[in-house]
């Protein structure tokens, strides 16, 4: 386990480079993105692009499921079977690339036509909008069996380097949508279809090249087909539900409040996803090693591993929220020069559903591991699909616009409970332990820290340096709670020995 976690250490850092690179692109992309659109047009993109995202809910739901039969077969070792999986795989995912054109050039086009809140000057630009956004959602889909090789295989760092071409296209993307005088609503969806179109080829060529089994063949394992379809036909449930969640809510906000809401909601998902990338880094990490040490048969590793690391996802991502949750209608005004209408409290919900997420992701993964999966999909998808038609009874009865992301996060702790339950019966998972490893030392770090840190974010005035003056001491804070609170006593002393072992380092250097 030492080196495991030496390993989950290494592919972290290559993978918080990877999200700094993309975060700090992507947050400069938006604000001129944004000024050079304008809210309405910036609206409609992430409108169409949501309205797409939600017909490729299965290619959601096969994504966890190739991910997890390639890592398991990775971790019996059988090459043979491993090469099957791929291959199999391959060929489900182009299917459904083809379902996804069929679906979107009839049934999408229909609701695009009828349905959605789009300007008439307008309409012409989505149209083109939306014809690239399903090429994009269609790459997507072919290259995920690709992607989940290079995660099984935990060459993180393929994904940093990765990340410096991805950020210097954007940044070309934006620099073209600057000079270029043709409708640049039509000339951003193009040219985001070319970045995606150029990132899949360069790591399916690194597959191809480096790992024998990602050879396609014509073989096609029926029951490798029925084991991943079975698992990811119950998967389809609490895919589904959470992409209502997300994109369901986007269209909702269309209908009752116009594109100005939708932008409003883009800007804060792109927030809250920026600070999610702390702790899916992080995950993407750990779940090879959950799925390896249930294929092992090595449950009792299993558990405690989710106990420390259901804590450590959280906190990861609470040191970066809570400086930005309580500032953070100085944090949009310094981001953008215009800030669409519901923009703060939107964040700030949405910011609160990361957290929830971060602590729930491991306990997914180990479900998803097991591949008994059935009974936690079926009870989380329901739950999660009620989301929308409360949200719809909410907006038409003249609640708040806010409320679809109140309904989310009672949805969302219901969720969490679910996933405990379940992992009792598939894991032996201890409840009583996992109150006493991740629950109560979190419980006491956010009350001090939240209490102490609000009460500090009052004093200050909004400027730059009073800001980066309390995100200094929020983090020194909340590092100081995490040290004495937040990871046990052997923990402890590791951290120690290696600071201790660093200054004698640099000490005897000098």
């Amino acid at each position: 386990m030492t080196q495991n976690y030496k390993r989950i250490a290494k592919n972290t850092l290559f993978l918080y480079f990877r999200m700094i690179m993309i975060m700090a692109v992507s947050f400069y992309t938006v604000r001129v993105v944004l000024d050079t659109l304008g809210v309405t047009d910036y609206g409609l993109y992430n409108l169409v692009a949501s309205f797409v995202m939600i017909m490729a809910v299965l290619n959601s739901t096969l994504t966890g499921g190739t991910q997890r039969f390639l890592t398991f077969e990775i971790g019996k070792g059988d090459l043979v079977k491993l090469k099957q999986t791929f291959s199999t795989a391959l060929v489900i995912h182009i299917a459904l690339a083809l379902l996804i054109l069929l679906l979107g050039e009839t049934v999408g086009l229909w609701l695009l036509y009828e349905k959605m809140n789009i300007p008439v000057e307008r309409f012409d630009a989505a149209f083109w909008v939306y014809q690239f956004a399903i090429a994009s959602t269609m790459v997507t889909v072919m290259q995920v069996p690709y992607n989940a090789l290079i995660i099984a295989h935990e060459r993180m760092h393929i994904f940093a380097y990765v990340s410096i071409v991805e950020a210097i296209l954007k940044l070309l993307v934006v620099y073209l949508l600057l000079v270029i005088s043709f409708d640049k609503l039509i000339v951003y969806g193009i040219l985001m279809f070319l970045v995606s179109l150029s990132i899949a080829i360069f790591y399916r060529v690194y597959v191809m090249r480096n790992y024998e089994e990602s050879h396609f063949s014509l073989s096609f394992d029926k029951e490798i087909v029925k084991s991943m379809l079975q698992f990811s036909g119950w998967n389809l449930f609490g895919t589904l539900g959470a992409m209502l969640s997300n994109h369901g809510v986007s269209l909702l906000l269309n209908l009752y409040f116009g594109p100005v809401a939708n932008a409003a909601h883009a800007i804060s998902m792109q927030v809250s996803g920026g600070l999610n990338q702390f702790v899916n880094s992080f995950q993407t990490a750990i779940t090879p090693q959950i799925t390896k040490l249930y294929a092992a048969n090595r449950i009792d590793e299993l558990n405690n591993f989710l106990y420390q690391n259901t804590k450590y996802a959280f906190l990861l991502l609470w040191i970066v929220v809570l400086p930005i949750f309580l500032k953070v209608d100085y944090v949009l005004s310094v981001w953008l020069t215009q800030i669409p209408e519901n923009t703060i409290i939107f964040t700030k919900l949405l910011m609160i559903y990361g957290l929830m997420y971060s602590f729930l992701r491991p306990l997914i993964m180990a479900i998803q591991a097991t591949g008994k999966n059935k009974g936690i999909q079926l009870s989380a998808g329901i739950l999660l699909i009620l989301i929308l038609p409360i949200s719809w009874v909410l907006l038409e009865n003249n609640f708040p616009i806010y409320s679809p992301f109140v309904v989310m996060l009672c949805m969302w702790m219901f969720h969490i409970l679910l996933e405990i339950f379940f992992l009792k019966r598939l894991i032996n998972f201890s409840t009583i332990s996992f109150l006493q490893i991740s629950i109560a030392p979190l419980v006491v770090i956010i009350s001090i820290s939240l209490i102490s840190l609000n009460y500090v974010s009052l004093m200050i005035e909004n400027n730059l340096y009073q800001m980066l003056l309390f995100f200094v001491v929020s983090m020194f804070v909340n590092f100081v709670l995490i040290y004495f609170i937040g990871i046990d006593l052997n923990t402890r002393k590791k951290v120690k020995q290696v600071l201790v072992n660093r200054y004698k380092n640099l000490k005897g250097n000098r």
